[in-house]
């Protein structure tokens, strides 16, 4: 029977990722107690160590690498939707 995936909250991964690097119970505890794979553990781990930086960053800091990705993200839209218009475009005889 497949199993299908289940949604965890940013709480939960946070709770989860902070008791493994408490180091007070193994990974494998950690998994059977919170229902979790112990590889699902270890990445929650280190993307909270990965971005614990970011907490102490200035306000405009973040705001600046937040822009810029959504920048990022629009022109990729824009550029599919370009495309796509392209397409259509040619394919009615325009």
């Amino acid at each position: 029977m497949k199993q299908s995936r289940q949604k965890h909250s940013a709480t939960f991964k946070a709770k989860v990722a902070l008791a493994a690097i408490k180091g007070d119970r193994t990974v494998g505890e950690l998994a059977g107690e919170y229902g979790v794979h112990p590889s699902q553990i270890h990445a929650w781990k280190k993307a909270l160590l990965d971005g614990a930086a970011g907490v102490f960053e200035s306000g405009s800091d973040r705001d600046d690498k937040i822009s810029e990705t959504q920048v990022g993200e629009l022109y990729r839209q824009i550029g599919q939707l370009k495309v796509e218009n392209d397409f259509l475009a040619r394919r009615l005889g325009k």
